[in-house]
């Protein structure tokens, strides 16, 4: 089933289609024809309005992705990095304890 919004728009395209012939014709509009043809361009406005809002977030959507993908890699490198570190602090403490152990020795 459609929805009411693209049935409603189908409605409208069809009587601004009317008042079209009527306008070929010559034929004096009615307030509710120029209600309608201002309703027509609204609709088609909106239409625009929902098919750039939709590529908008699809586009942010992607961004996101990426920006999601850039934050795990750097995450990953961070850890990383964070792991020689501590492996350096842990060489650097054998280093210090031997030393003291070669200080006592002496003594």
């Amino acid at each position: 089933m459609a929805d009411i919004s693209s049935i409603t728009y189908d409605m409208l395209k069809t009587a601004v289609e009317h008042i079209f012939n009527k306008l070929k014709e010559g034929k004096k509009l009615s307030t509710e024809d120029l209600f309608l043809l201002y309703l027509g361009t609204i609709a088609d406005d909106l239409r625009e309005i929902r098919t750039e809002t939709a590529k908008l977030n699809a586009r942010i959507d992607e961004t996101n992705k990426r920006i999601d993908d850039l934050a795990r890699s750097l995450s990953a490198r961070i850890d990383e990095t964070n792991k020689r570190i501590d492996a350096v602090q842990a060489t650097l403490l054998e280093i210090q304890k031997l030393l003291i152990e070669l200080v006592k020795s002496r003594q």
